[in-house]
């Protein structure tokens, strides 16, 4: 027993510093933190910083879900909603307006029957104007003539 307390002293004064203390290395590097672990960083930096644009062409209401599951995911969704029925269409609208008010996302019309579903990862810039309000503002414009902008 005495062995062992001096050679705990040695480990102090310049030894080994492992012999004596009541570890060996293996413990030692089990004891380290693993900072990848620790922070939950990914080694394929690619998936770590990618982001996905899906295009969805949805063929009924039951397929918005498979939409909302991509939103979740944190992937850009553009929906053509073509192959629907206007019913069906609104319906899916308005399931995927409570799906990115709940991921706090965006919804931006591209074009007729077309959607923009945007998680919050994601900033849109710009806008794009809407051809039937561009048709509508010329015929007023030519019935004032006198338009002052």
């Amino acid at each position: 027993m005495g062995i062992d307390k001096i050679k705990g002293i040695k480990g102090i004064f310049g030894g080994n510093s492992n012999e004596g203390v009541g570890y060996d290395d293996n413990e030692k590097e089990n004891r380290q933190v693993n900072t990848d672990e620790f922070y939950n960083v990914k080694k394929d930096s690619r998936d770590a910083f990618s982001s996905k644009m899906i295009l969805f062409e949805p063929r009924a209401y039951s397929e918005s879900q498979q939409i909302a599951d991509f939103l979740k995911k944190r992937s850009a969704v553009v929906v053509n909603l073509k192959r629907v029925t206007p019913d069906q269409a609104k319906r899916i609208v308005d399931f995927l307006s409570g799906t990115l008010y709940a991921i706090d996302g965006g919804l931006q019309k591209l074009g007729t029957g077309i959607f923009l579903c945007t998680p919050n990862n994601v900033d849109v810039e710009g806008t794009i104007t809407d051809e039937n309000k561009e048709k509508t503002l010329k015929k007023e414009i030519k019935e004032d003539e006198e338009v002052d902008w």
